[in-house]
């Protein structure tokens, strides 16, 4: 697939506000595997192979096994995640797909049971950060390198 144009040069302004709140979103104190966690299972629903490449790689050179990196597709049918990633994965879920889910209630009781509310708003910021940097990376073909 060729890349169509490149989004940092074709308008710098436009990135500035979003490479600033990236580097916001990184101060917040959200722990970074679960971060690179709802970045994974974000950009694999929005089926960004840039993002989905990038946020497996992060989550390797932490440590983190092939087993939870693989599983983030599939978490729900899992046994590799906790109680508090498993409601960050669905909140995850529920906001990338919000079309479909409108932020359901069941999904916001059980956020609610394992983060604070500036948890709640840190991790909600966080997805839809993602989101953005997904749309940017699937609408003008950025790829993985080789």
């Amino acid at each position: 697939m060729k890349q169509r144009l490149d989004f940092y040069k074709a308008s710098p302004d436009a990135l500035k506000p979003v490479i600033a709140l990236e580097a916001a979103v990184s101060k917040l104190g959200i722990d970074p595997v679960l971060l690179d966690l709802l970045k994974l299972r974000a950009s694999q629903i929005n089926e960004c192979a840039y993002c989905v490449d990038l946020h497996a790689t992060d989550l390797r050179k932490k440590g983190e096994s092939e087993r939870r990196v693989f599983g983030a597709s599939v978490w729900r049918e899992t046994p590799f995640f906790t109680e508090r990633e498993r409601a960050a994965l669905a909140w995850t879920e529920a906001l990338t797909l919000l079309p479909e889910t409108h932020a359901p209630d069941a999904d916001y009781e059980v956020l609610s049971q394992h983060f604070n509310e500036q948890e709640r708003v840190d991790l909600t910021v966080a997805v839809g950060l993602i989101n953005v940097w997904n749309r940017l990376a699937v609408a003008f073909r950025k790829s993985p390198s080789v």
